[in-house]
């Protein structure tokens, strides 16, 4: 029984694997592998293509040195003569060349390697040569010692960089047949795309298909009677008797049972209290419902190989009965993720009861599609059969997965239409997924054309990449909202969903993960994707270094652990160091700023050294630079540069009240390329540190807050003057922020027609409250003047214009009343009294010269 365990065990692995390969299989091989793989001319039937070493690398080790030899370059040698001949032989097998590219590839990391044997002593011989200097020119001389030193010096670097050179060499050999390998295989595979097939609606043959099918039926029951007239078929079911049925009703039960036992294991969990975590419960739990009948298919499967009653034929659709069951569930549980019974979810809120039950019929229909396909697949592989029956019993099943794709991708176009009419915009997603339906409708019908014609294998490219893809979409989109729901539980919050940041990125993360999956399943070939990943390891070259993701990985470390170093200094110095110094606000953030500048410059420096970039590749890319920034991008250096010189002079430092130009206001920042100016309107103006630089400014509170205020007051012309100034001089003296020292000045500043200018000059100790005292003093002189009987000039204007209006207002109700009364009609003339009023008011409204030219 434990041998018996063990065989369950590895055959339960190898169903999974044999089943994953027959649904790849309809993708990358399709009909035209059906017919006998050619076999190289000299070669026969059980000759492998090409023999080859195990390895392309010998390593000899000498006793007592511990030490290894390179790559073993005479096996080298003839491993690429016969890559050379495998690729100039036409009818050398496609598994012959798969075969050779694993061992060219293999070669070619080993020289890869090779290239970095003695670095380290490589560069130390050049420091040597370098620090002995330049050979003299001719017709001077040196020392001797140095010659025959420096002679010695270049040997041994020549020596060393021998191996080198012969690894650099033989890479670019190696990987030249490599790519020479990869052309003969894609020009293979256009020629399997664009061969023409029998049609399979010419009813002429569909004879040798039904023939075909009586065949396959036949070598089934041939195989099975055989095992049991022979009696190890017979000795094989009776001894494995009980693992049989012990199999056989653990995977019915499996298979048959697996919505009850999903159902049952829901009712035991306890139910969570929020919709986010039922949604990850349901999730959960509904996966049974494809690991259950999966686990299933593989106890039958197993049954069926234990009873020994079955040969290649029945062993082949054993192994593939896992790959089956599996795709008819996941394609069953996508559907109901996608296309959900109740109501909710973001499809089912715009879709009707009836177009979702039609999506979940679609996608377990396609399912059984894909699993019909992929028995047909294993049965042309062990059985055969001539094009003609291939053609004819391929069709009916890629027209069948051809028509329900378009339907699907009809019932998503509908949805994205539903949004469309909705006043939301559409989101990429949605957008996406658009293109992705027309995309499937297109290649649904491409497909269908192409596979009547004769093109089976191009059809077969066509259609059924297009299924996978939209369930490795749908497998996308449940993992996306399951990863945002997750997200939600964990951080205890209704805003966490699906437009999320952390979520919406690991959703974008998953999507770039899946993209080689893509790339597989429209035909690229795991070794297409490992040639891409291998070139992107290589790097690029810049100058005379090669720069890999390993090294760009290490400057990213490396510049942000200086990065935060930097960070952590700037903050103990802003909030340990320097308030305990002597250095004013604007000091202190100018020598944070300066710290900062200096640490991000030091860690880039650092960074680009530890990764090994030779910077001196980049001049003639530095020099068209300093060009662009000669002629596009002299503003954002000259902003740059003032920027550096105001935080070394500090003429304006943060907190200060400056003014340029015509804006006024606090200085809030000051950062590498503009200053930020806080106003008096509690609005930011972004000002160019040029301006601050090549401009007039005005800092009012640089080096200290006093500054002086001037309020000018204005009397009626011959009043006492002294008096004037004397009152004036007690409000002065009494503002609590005046400076006594300079004392306050009020001075006589003038005449004018009706009235006398004086001036109040005041110090104050912090400017910042100027408008305050401006509003304080003023309330002081209104209620000054009024005790001392002291006029101020518009007064009497103001009296003789209240009198007019009070004088036309009675003179036009004593005209308005009778008429209204139906006595007098109102006249339209003016009133005397009024054309008087108005001519003087006209005459004291004019200029007091003018008044004074026509006195």
């Amino acid at each position: 029984m434990t041998g018996a365990a063990g065989a369950v065990l590895r055959r339960a692995v190898i169903a999974a694997l044999v089943a994953l390969s027959a649904l790849a299989g309809s993708v990358h091989h399709g009909a035209a592998q059906d017919a006998p793989a050619q076999v190289p001319a000299g070669q026969g039937a059980g000759t492998p293509p090409a023999a080859a070493p195990a390895s392309g690398t010998t390593v000899v080790v000498s006793k007592g040195s511990g030490r290894s030899t390179g790559p073993d370059y005479a096996a080298w040698e003839r491993l690429a003569e016969r890559a050379e001949n495998l690729l100039a032989n036409p009818d050398t097998e496609t598994r012959g060349l798969d075969l050779l590219r694993s061992q060219l590839v293999a070669q070619r990391a080993d020289f890869l390697a090779a290239q970095n044997t003695n670095s380290t002593r490589i560069a130390t011989l050049r420091d040597q040569i370098a620090a002995l200097g330049p050979a003299p020119p001719e017709g001077e001389t040196e020392a001797a010692e140095i010659t025959q030193r420096r002679q010695e010096l270049a040997d041994q670097l020549v020596r060393l960089q021998a191996p080198v050179l012969a690894a650099e060499e033989a890479f670019r050999r190696a990987d030249g047949l490599i790519g020479e390998v990869d052309r003969a295989l894609r020009e293979r595979e256009a020629n399997r795309l664009l061969q023409l097939w029998p049609s399979p609606l010419n009813p002429a043959n569909w004879p040798e298909a039904v023939v075909a099918l009586g065949d396959v039926t036949v070598r089934l029951w041939t195989e099975t009677t055989t095992r049991w007239t022979r009696g190890d078929g017979q000795q094989a079911l009776f001894d494995n008797l009980p693992l049989i049925v012990l199999l056989g009703l653990l995977g019915l039960a499996l298979v048959t049972k697996t919505r009850r036992m999903a159902q049952a294991i829901a009712a035991r969990l306890p139910r969570p209290k929020t919709q986010r975590g039922r949604r990850v419960v349901a999730l959960l739990t509904s996966t049974a419902q494809v690991v259950l009948p999966t686990l299933g298919a593989v106890a039958l499967a197993e049954a069926i190989l234990a009873t020994g009653l079955t040969g290649l034929v029945g062993a082949a659709l054993a192994n593939a009965l896992a790959g089956v069951v599996f795709t008819l569930v996941a394609a069953n549980w996508l559907g109901q993720a996608i296309f959900p019974v109740e109501d909710g979810d973001e499809v089912s809120t715009l879709l009707v009861d009836e177009r979702r039950a039609e999506g979940r019929f679609l996608a377990g229909s396609l399912g059984l599609a894909l699993g019909v396909e992929a028995v047909r697949q294993v049965l042309v592989v062990e059985v055969g059969g001539s094009d003609t029956a291939n053609a004819v019993l391929a069709f009916p099943v890629l027209a069948t997965t051809a028509v329900l794709t378009f339907r699907m991708g009809q019932l998503l176009r509908r949805h994205v239409r539903s949004v469309q009419q909705g006043d939301e915009a559409l989101s990429f997603g949605l957008r996406v997924l658009g293109l992705l339906a027309r995309g499937v409708m297109l290649t649904s019908v491409a497909g269908v054309l192409l596979g009547a014609i004769g093109y089976l294998a191009a059809a077969t490219a066509l259609v059924y990449p297009s299924v996978i893809s939209l369930g490795l979409v749908a497998v996308l989109f449940v993992l996306q909202r399951f990863v945002a729901d997750l997200y939600g539980l964990v951080m205890r919050s209704d805003a966490a969903d699906q437009e999320g940041l952390i979520p919406v990125l690991i959703g974008f993360a998953m999507a770039l993960a899946s993209l080689p999956l893509f790339a597989v399943i429209w035909g690229a070939r795991w070794a297409d994707i490992t040639e891409l990943w291998q070139r992107f390891l290589q790097g690029f070259q810049i100058g005379a270094t090669r720069v890999s993701p390993t090294d760009f990985l290490l400057f990213a470390i490396i510049f942000g652990v200086g990065y935060m170093f930097t960070r952590l200094l700037q903050g103990a110095l802003k909030t340990s160091v320097l308030p305990r110094t002597n250095l004013d606000q604007g000091g202190q953030n100018a020598v944070v700023s300066g710290i900062g500048y200096l640490g991000i410059f030091l860690a880039a420096l650092i960074a680009i050294n530890s990764a090994g970039i030779d910077l001196s590749g980049l001049a003639i890319v530095a020099g068209a630079l300093s060009v662009g920034i000669g002629f596009g991008l002299q503003n954002i250096v000259s902003n740059f540069v003032s920027g550096i010189i105001l935080l070394i002079e500090r003429p304006v430092s943060e907190g200060d009240w400056i003014e340029v130009g015509n804006v006024q206001g606090t200085v809030r920042s000051i950062s590498v390329r503009s200053t930020r100016i806080q106003t008096f309107d509690r609005s930011d103006v972004i000002v160019p540190n040029a301006d601050l630089v090549t401009q007039r400014v005005t800092n009012w509170t640089r080096f200290n807050l006093t500054g002086r205020l001037i309020v000018p007051v204005t009397v009626v012309l011959g009043t006492d003057t002294r008096k004037v100034e004397r009152i004036l001089r007690e409000i002065a003296d009494a503002q609590p922020l005046a400076v006594l020292n300079p004392p306050p000045v009020v001075a006589f500043m003038g005449f004018g027609a009706e009235w006398m200018n004086f001036e109040m000059r005041i110090i104050l100790r912090d400017l910042n409250f100027s408008l305050q005292v401006r509003s304080e003093i003023n309330h002081r002189i209104v209620e000054r003047f009024a005790q001392e009987a002291i006029e101020m000039p518009g007064a009497k204007k103001a009296e003789a214009v209240a009198e007019m209006a009070a004088a036309l207002a009675a003179e036009v109700t004593a005209d308005v009343a009778p008429a209204i009364m139906g006595q007098t009609q109102p006249s339209h003339k003016k009133p005397r009294s009024y054309r008087k009023g108005a001519k003087d008011a006209s005459a004291e409204a004019r200029d007091p010269t003018e008044r004074q030219e026509d006195t």
